[in-house]
Order: C-alpha cells, then sequence, then structure tokens
C-alpha cells in the first residue's frame, strides 16, 4: 500500500485532505479566521458602548447601577468555572479518558444551561420594571436622557452573547455525543478542541461585558 494511501485509511481523513496533519491544519486555521471575525463583531459592538457612554455619562452610570449585579456575577463565574472544565475535558480526551471527558462536557452543558436561567430570570425582571430599549423604555428610576440607549445596549449585547452561548452549548453536546460514541481519542481529539476554543470565546466576551454593563 502507498503513503497516500494509508493516509485515506484513516476513518476521520476527508477525502480532499492529504494527510489528518493538513486536515487538523485547516481546520484549526479555520476556526481561529472565525474566531477572529467574532472578535471584531463584538469589538464593534463595545466601540459603540464607547461612543454612547461618552455622550451620555450620567444616564449610562446611574441605568448600570440599577442591573442585577447578583445575577451579573454569579453569571461571571458559572461561565469562568465551565471554561475550566471544558479545557479538563479537553486534557482528559487527549489521555484516552472519554468518561472524565464526556463528564466534564455534561457539566459544561449545565452551566450553560444555568446562565442561561439566570439570564432570562434578569430579563424578565427589566420587563416587569419597563427597562425596555428604544421607544419601549418606560423605567420610572432612571429618567436621565440616554437611557433607554443604555438598555438598548444592554439587549443587544447580552441578547447577542446569549445566542452564542445557546450555540456553544449545542455544538458541545455534538461533541458529547460523538464521545459517548467512542469516536475520540489521543489520536483523534481536535473537535473536542475546537468546541472547546468557541466556548472560551463565549466565556471571554463576558468578561468584558460584565464589567462594562455591571461594574464601570
Amino acid at each position: 500500500m502507498s503513503s497516500s494511501d494509508g493516509a485515506h485509511a484513516n476513518p476521520h481523513l476527508a477525502h480532499h485532505f492529504d494527510t489528518i496533519e493538513k486536515q487538523d491544519y485547516a481546520v484549526r486555521l479555520g476556526m481561529w479566521l472565525f474566531l477572529g471575525t467574532e472578535v471584531l463583531l463584538f469589538a464593534g459592538l463595545f466601540l459603540g458602548y464607547t461612543v454612547y457612554r461618552h455622550f451620555y455619562y450620567e444616564a449610562f452610570h446611574e441605568a448600570s447601577r440599577h442591573l442585577d449585579l447578583w445575577a451579573g456575577t454569579v453569571n461571571t463565574v458559572v461561565l469562568i468555572t465551565s471554561s475550566l472544565s471544558v479545557a479538563l475535558a479537553y486534557h482528559a480526551i487527549k489521555q484516552n479518558k472519554s468518561k472524565q471527558c464526556a463528564g466534564l462536557l455534561i457539566f459544561t452543558i449545565v452551566c450553560a444551561i444555568a446562565f442561561l436561567c439566570i439570564k432570562g430570570i434578569e430579563y424578565h425582571h427589566k420587563f416587569q420594571e419597563g427597562a425596555l430599549p428604544g421607544a419601549h423604555y418606560h423605567y420610572a428610576e432612571v429618567t436621565a436622557p440616554g437611557a433607554n440607549l443604555f438598555y438598548t445596549i444592554y439587549f443587544l449585547t447580552t441578547g447577542l452573547h446569549a445566542l452564542h452561548v445557546i450555540v456553544g452549548m449545542s455544538i458541545l453536546i455534538w461533541v458529547l455525543a460523538r464521545v459517548l460514541k467512542g469516536e475520540f481519542s489521543s489520536s483523534h481529539y481536535v473537535p473536542v478542541e475546537l468546541g472547546g476554543l468557541y466556548w472560551h470565546l463565549v466565556d471571554l466576551v463576558w468578561i468584558f461585558l460584565y464589567p462594562l454593563l455591571y461594574l464601570i
């Protein structure tokens, strides 16, 4: 058998790649390029926040004080913990510890669900208060000009982030299913690595959102 035939005998190798090494390099590069576009997306939102905060400093300061700090803080702890667990899952699969990897992925997914539940409670609280975006704003506690812009940015950024949490959780569920089927091992773990990378991006974005919205 030729070396090329041996390479294509690998069940994880796509037909348009010569070797598994080239395939792994390509998918890693593709993921990093995708993550770069995600960073640019949120960087634009952060820039918009900075500009509006400059023009409506008092409104942003006052509105920020009326956010549910406990919810933002708990969610920060939840996501940081989940980032650690997904990193440990990646480490486990590289050592052929499939059961440990699966358990850590399950824990990460539970953390994602907990994050969304807490965010849902926070949103419900804001809906009841009338702290809504744009023309729907009727929150009596904060009347400074520009308060509606703060909550517009709040719902836009946290809502978009929540969407990324759902996508990341769905990816991890897909990875978990394949781990349980025994498809990953120390010789093939790149999908676990890439799923973990995406989840780290989700955590990183929140680490910026938390101080910008809740603390500063």
